[in-house]
């Protein structure tokens, strides 16, 4: 049984099932199934998760690391 893979489609404003999808690797690392619209053929994307996403841990010591050269000037 063929998997279905549904986006949301801006121009139609509905979720719809992806025409052609493929697995695409976005550039902060993150997988996302893309395809085309079947009804006007806008390119339509899912994101779907996956390694290279930014965990709370890291993102609160980004912040306080920068927070604290605020401090120092």
């Amino acid at each position: 049984m063929a998997e279905t893979h549904k986006a949301y489609c801006v121009k139609d404003r509905e979720m719809v099932e992806m025409k052609d999808p493929h697995e695409i690797t976005m550039k902060n690392g993150r997988k996302a199934m893309q395809g085309a619209c079947p009804k006007c053929g806008t390119k339509v994307t899912r994101i779907m998760g996956g390694s290279g996403a930014a965990t709370a841990d890291s993102a609160a010591g980004g912040a306080a690391s920068s927070a604290s050269k605020a401090k120092t000037k």
